[in-house]
């Protein structure tokens, strides 16, 4: 306070530049006492099994703290408290881990609020960890660069943007608490990539040409976004199907909400139902005469003394499924056991 009525005098007196200094100063000494020997404050916070406890005080309280969890888990609950996950962390120079969230302490000297205060310092902020984001990015990587995901290259671009533009806004909504939440460029740029790598590999072209025929535009409240997409036509009557990747802002938002429920889906059509209509063989293109080859477990799929796994046997399992709908050429070369129909598709 003498340093602030020390900066106003000079204000006062003409005496800008050392007013100025003065201020700065004081904003870089502590409102409160942080050392205060007789203030506590206990918060605790609790999602399932996992809990989160922010103690102010002394580290040998904390450690009295830990140690009364256990003996009441432990004899009242009959359960045991693991100390490799149960943590100790100063929150200002370290952080907790608590549902993949880093919870850290803010320190801002430079953030006022509108009465001119700061506003920033001591105040619990969530971050995004690093190794989170590393981890997801690996696996579109290989020896740190993406790669195109060969698992997907059996279905349709549609398909296979809507499956990474899934993946990428699942992980992106549930960091948008994250005042960090920008670091996710890095997973965008790397997963949209892999995406164009996927495409590029499916179509056998290069990399450009799957840009210059996806690419476009969208506006978003806080400006425009380069995203990939896909328009399915449905012919007159009907809008066209689009998938989208990116175009999701990656803004701190602090009142974002996290529903972890999951979308009830009804639906008179299984996944079989709509390949079947859909009147398209998955091995060699053509739209007549489709039927479903059908196995007995995925198991069957490799079966001993096989020299070469044929094309759909290659299919069948990408896709992780029993069924395969076919035209009729190409079921009686898979069940006649002549593979010139469908392996020279492949």
């Amino acid at each position: 306070m003498a340093l602030l009525n020390a900066a106003r005098r000079r204000t006062n007196a003409g005496k800008r530049d050392e007013a100025k200094r003065l201020r700065q100063q004081a904003q870089a000494m502590p409102s409160r006492d942080p050392a205060d020997p007789n203030f506590r404050r206990l918060w605790y916070v609790r999602y399932a099994d996992d809990t989160l406890l922010g103690f102010s005080g002394p580290r040998a309280e904390a450690e009295a703290i830990k140690g009364q969890l256990t003996t009441f888990l432990r004899d009242t609950l009959k359960l045991e408290l693991s100390q490799e996950k149960t943590l100790i962390t100063h929150a200002r120079t370290g952080a907790a881990r608590f549902l993949g969230y880093d919870v850290v302490t803010l320190d801002a000297d430079d953030k006022h609020d509108h009465r001119g205060q700061r506003c920033i310092n001591g105040v619990l902020g969530l971050k995004v960890p690093a190794d989170v984001i590393k981890a997801k990015c690996a696996r579109y990587m290989k020896h740190e660069k993406p790669i195109h995901l060969a698992a997907r290259l059996n279905d349709s671009d549609y398909s296979i943007v809507s499956q990474y533009q899934a993946e990428y806004r699942g992980f992106v909504q549930y960091y948008l608490l994250a005042f960090n939440v920008h670091r996710l460029w890095r997973l965008h740029h790397v997963m949209e990539h892999s995406l164009a790598s996927t495409l590029a590999n499916k179509h056998k072209c290069k990399l450009d040409r799957v840009y210059r025929k996806y690419q476009t535009t969208v506006t978003t409240p806080h400006g425009t976004h380069k995203v990939l997409e896909v328009r399915v036509s449905r012919g007159t009557n009907k809008p066209p199907l689009v998938a989208r990747f990116g175009g999701i802002e990656l803004r701190w938002q602090k009142t974002a909400i996290l529903n972890d429920r999951p979308k009830k889906v009804y639906s008179h059509r299984s996944e079989l139902e709509q390949r079947l209509l859909a009147q398209q063989c998955e091995l060699c293109g053509v739209e007549e005469n489709c039927e479903v080859h059908h196995i007995r477990k995925l198991a069957d799929l490799d079966k001993p003394g096989r020299k070469g796994k044929p094309a759909w046997v290659k299919r069948m399992a990408m896709r992780k499924r029993k069924t395969l709908v076919v035209c009729r050429a190409c079921h009686e070369a898979i069940h006649y056991g002549k593979p010139k129909r469908y392996e020279s598709v492949a």
